[in-house]
């Protein structure tokens, strides 16, 4: 159902990578200039319904947002599922804080909750827009996509929202990048890399539709979902971008693995979440 939703509300109405001339922007494959042939994803899990946000704990629990069934799902390190949240509505992102608290967003009710390792819920934010994608800034803040206001925004430690970046493409995906920058992936269309110097990059003309989906590794590397398409690309610093995975039916969302050396994904179309092995 969140497809049609999703489609409808999200593709109806469902940014911004800081690359300044300071020192280590995000990073580059050491082979940036050839693009081998993408891979084919390898299937783990399957039966999920409309999954989008993903996230893993410290102590390897990968955690799954499914939209459509108002629930979180769990799965521990032996590959054991669980339902960890239920009766929620339209959950969509979700992001592990530093202390290992579940911070998910409703999509359709309009706030973040935050669940602690044992499931206890509270409300943390409230008053947002359709918030889609969240993650952590290097400040430690928590940011959100929020899509209605074409906004990215963070939560202060007196969970007051402010603006970081204005003026997006209904955006539904953002991480901080080592250089203090942004990348932003927009329903709208495109991804946006945002400079630290307020330099803005528009790098997502290969995309169908860019997805909530959006990774980064410990260096810096970034990824994004084609929700429109069958792919996952990496974004380079210059704005180009290279399939790394191909033959996803609606890929949404993604994380990346404790190793740091695999990607996870969630395709809408098919329920199912699969690895991606990140190229060098």
């Amino acid at each position: 159902m969140m497809m049609s939703n999703v489609r409808i509300v999200i593709a109806g109405s469902l940014a911004a990578l800081s690359l300044a001339p300071l020192p280590a922007p995000f990073a580059s494959p050491s082979i940036a200039q050839e693009s081998p042939s993408p891979a084919r994803p390898q299937a783990l899990w399957s039966g999920f319904s409309s999954p989008v946000g993903m996230g893993f704990d410290s102590t390897g629990n990968l955690y799954v947002a499914e939209w459509s069934a108002g629930r979180v799902s769990r799965i521990d390190p032996q590959g054991n599922r669980s339902t960890f949240a239920d009766e929620l509505s339209g959950p969509s992102g979700l992001t592990i804080g530093p202390d290992d608290s579940i911070y998910v967003a409703s999509y359709s009710r309009d706030e973040i909750y935050r669940f602690t390792p044992d499931g206890a819920r509270s409300v943390h934010v409230t008053g947002l827009a359709t918030p889609a994608g969240l993650s952590f800034d290097r400040a430690g803040r928590l940011i959100i996509a929020n899509r209605r206001t074409n906004q990215i925004l963070a939560v202060t430690e007196t969970r007051q929202l402010v603006a970081v970046i204005d003026g997006l493409n209904i955006p539904v995906g953002a991480v901080q990048t080592p250089d203090g920058g942004h990348v932003v992936s927009n329903l709208g269309g495109g991804v946006t890399i945002l400079r630290p110097d307020g330099t803005r990059i528009e790098a997502g003309s290969a995309f169908a539709t860019p997805g909530p989906g959006v990774a980064m590794t410990r260096e810096g590397r970034v990824f994004v979902v084609d929700y429109g398409g069958t792919t996952v690309r990496e974004i380079l610093p210059d704005g180009r971008n290279r399939a790394i995975a191909e033959g996803l039916r609606s890929p949404v969302g993604l994380t990346l693995t404790p190793d740091g050396r695999s990607l996870l994904t969630a395709a809408w179309g098919d329920g199912t979440i699969y690895r991606i092995s990140i190229p060098d």
